[in-house]
Order: C-alpha cells, then structure tokens, then sequence
C-alpha cells in the first residue's frame, strides 16, 4: 500500500500563490484582447483610460460655469474658450480667430478650395459634412425641416427659416444705401447690383449686359422672335 504524502503548510500557500497568479495573468490576458478588439477606435493622441470612458459613458470633468461634464480633461479646457472667448488658434490668410484648432483647418478651405466630402451619385463636391449631408436629401427625397404654419416641408433648416419669413413678414435684410428690406439675402444681393452697376448677364447674340436674368430673358426673346 502506497504511503500518502501530506503536503507541508508552506507547499499548500505556494499551489495557492501559483493559481492566484495565473488567474491574475488570464484576466490580464482577457483585459488585453478586449482592448485589441476596439483599438482601431482609440485615436493616436487619446489615453487607454480617456478610451474606455466611451463604454463607461463616465464624464468626470466638470464645466463649474455651465455645469457640461466631459470625458476627457483637455475637451473641458477647449470648452472652457467658449466662457472666457479666447481664441488662439488664427487664420494666416485673413486673420480670423478660433477657439477649436479642428475649426481653423476647416475654416481654411475656404482659402483652399479643398472641398473633402463628395457625393457617390452625382460626384458633386461640399467643403463641408454638413453640405453633403443636407445634398443627400435631394437624391433621398428627405425633408424633415417641416413649418409648423403651412406644414410645407424643407430639406434644409436655413429653407425653412427662409420660408418662415412669409408668415412672419420679417425681412432682416436691408441694404445700406437706399434703406430697402428683403425677406430673403439673394434677392439684397440681386438689389445691390442697381447701386453698383454690376451687369452680370450678357446676351451671346449682340453682346449688350444686364443687371437682371429677368431681363436677359426679354430680351433675348426679341432676338429670337
């Protein structure tokens, strides 16, 4: 009959240590592939602990003026700009100022003429997100801007405030001249060309100009009749 071995004190505390420690390594282990599963979404400047706040959803960083809380401690500092208007961050070409460094580089394409975002069924091009986004309803047919008056529906919130402006009678455009006030910015624009002199529209046949397409248009039919 084999004799059993009782194990000592001390060998008993080492299997324990050994499995605590490989339990420690598997969860570590565990930790490190979930942290690989999402690391494409980690940015280059962004700390793995600023990273799982997205899961967690914790803002920890406190806004004292407004009371907005953020994830990330230099998001409150940018946000902190907006109460005390500083604005580092300038145009070289035309020397205006932003809060946001992101705003200065999308503010510059204006200067650039880059224009970034494109639409995949006309390969029109927006200097802005926000442009193609709103270009998009127009392929999708979508008008979600709806006037709550007349229920006549819009693609954009800039039409719908335009539109508004029938009901209201408001006409916040007024030219600097004569005094005259337009319901909507294009037609001051248009108004202004009687005070510059401006002739944008030229008839192909005898080369004489116009203030006016309207006008063109007569014309034009005098050509061709």
């Amino acid at each position: 009959m084999m004799e059993v071995k009782e194990e000592s004190q001390a060998e008993v505390d080492e299997k324990h240590q050994i499995v605590k420690i490989n339990h420690n390594v598997s969860q570590k282990e565990t930790l490190k592939t979930e942290d690989i599963k999402c690391e494409n979404s980690i940015r280059e400047e962004e700390r793995p602990a600023d990273h799982k706040r997205t899961h967690s959803e914790e803002k920890p960083f406190t806004c004292q003026q407004c009371g907005k809380s953020f994830r990330r401690k230099d998001n409150l500092k940018t946000h902190m700009r907006n109460h005390s208007e500083e604005k580092p961050y300038t145009c070289q070409q035309c020397g205006k100022s932003f809060s946001i460094e992101s705003n200065l580089k999308i503010h510059e394409r204006i200067h650039t003429g880059e224009k970034p975002f494109t639409c995949h069924g006309c390969k029109k091009s927006f200097r802005y997100k926000r442009g193609l986004e709103t270009h998009m309803r127009i392929h999708t047919g979508e008008k979600p801007f709806i006037c709550f008056q007349c229920e006549r529906s819009f693609t954009s919130k800039g039409n719908l405030k335009t539109h508004m402006t029938i009901h209201t009678g408001e006409k916040p455009f007024t030219c600097y001249l004569c005094g005259k006030s337009f319901s909507i910015e294009r037609n001051l624009k248009i108004h202004a060309r009687i005070h510059t002199g401006e002739k944008p529209f030229v008839c192909q046949e005898c080369g004489k100009s116009f203030t006016f397409q309207s006008v063109l248009i007569r014309h034009m039919k005098v050509h061709s009749g």
